[in-house]
């Protein structure tokens, strides 16, 4: 597996440094998008800089990232309510100001090579993506208003997609009608429900809601489909059949893998 990485990601890296990004959901029929989980984060600390970097060089179509607030209300980049698992930090990260979460070292329990890397802000994350990738935001805990006003100042409302609960994305519509939302399916009846309300363009799927009825719906809907291929599932088999079930985009640990797999199949992007 090993020389397969390095090689996948050496490929993508000669292609990445010309590759403009489509518009979210711009991608060519029959083409499936790569969302890399976290950034590239086997080999690069979750969430940072360097895992969005090394996204966009294994050749992804989106990196997905996680937003949360400080106690003093800036955003930053960070899957976990807690800071102790990623960081030198303990204690909720809503309890924290900006600059106690700025101090803190963001890269050295992942390998002492990543020492000093900081916790970064949505600002960051967006301005290192810019004319390079899409963007998958998973909202954590985010006003909508800020949330909208940053994704706009980095001129990335083409090219981001929204997750999140229901109502925090009905008050993101609200403010900016034309930006692409997207809730998790759950249920065909409330995938149903949650396209007439809002007028999905993307619907989310994880293992448990990615089956024939749920899928169906989406398609009536002419939605487009971003599934989790994610743990035991991130593998060939498990791409191709979410691929042959409808998924557009697909969400993996491996990026550069499902960035060659597809290319091999002339179903990559780029």
């Amino acid at each position: 597996m090993g020389s397969a990485v390095i090689g996948g990601t050496l490929l993508a890296q000669t292609t990445a440094n010309s590759y403009v990004p489509a518009p979210a959901l711009a991608a060519a029929p029959g083409k499936i998008v790569v969302i890399a989980h976290r950034g590239e984060h086997l080999h690069h600390p979750e969430n940072t800089l360097p895992a969005f970097q090394g996204a966009i060089d294994a050749g992804a179509d989106y990196f997905e990232l996680d937003v949360r607030t400080t106690s003093d209300g800036k955003f930053v980049i960070m899957h976990d309510s807690k800071l102790d698992r990623t960081t030198n930090g303990t204690g909720e990260v809503s309890k924290h100001t900006f600059d106690e979460i700025r101090a803190l070292d963001a890269g050295a329990k992942f390998a002492p090579a990543f020492q000093g890397i900081r916790v970064p802000t949505l600002d960051e994350a967006l301005d290192l993506a810019h004319g390079k990738i899409n963007v998958y935001v998973d909202t954590k805990e985010a006003e909508p208003q800020q949330l909208v006003d940053t994704i706009v100042r980095h001129d990335m409302q083409d090219h981001v997609v929204i997750y999140g609960n229901p109502f925090f994305l009905y008050e993101v519509l609200k403010i900016r009608p034309s930006l692409r939302v997207m809730p998790e399916a759950y249920s065909p009846d409330i995938c149903k429900f949650l396209d007439r309300g809002l007028h999905l363009q993307v619907i989310a799927f994880d293992a448990n809601d990615f089956k024939d009825a749920v899928i169906d719906v989406a398609k009536q809907a002419h939605a487009q489909i971003f599934v989790d291929r994610l743990g035991e599932a991130d593998k060939p088999e498990s791409w191709q059949k979410a691929i042959e079930q409808g998924a557009n985009g697909i969400q993996t640990n491996l990026p550069a893998e499902l960035a060659t797999y597809l290319r091999a199949h002339s179903l990559a992007t780029h």
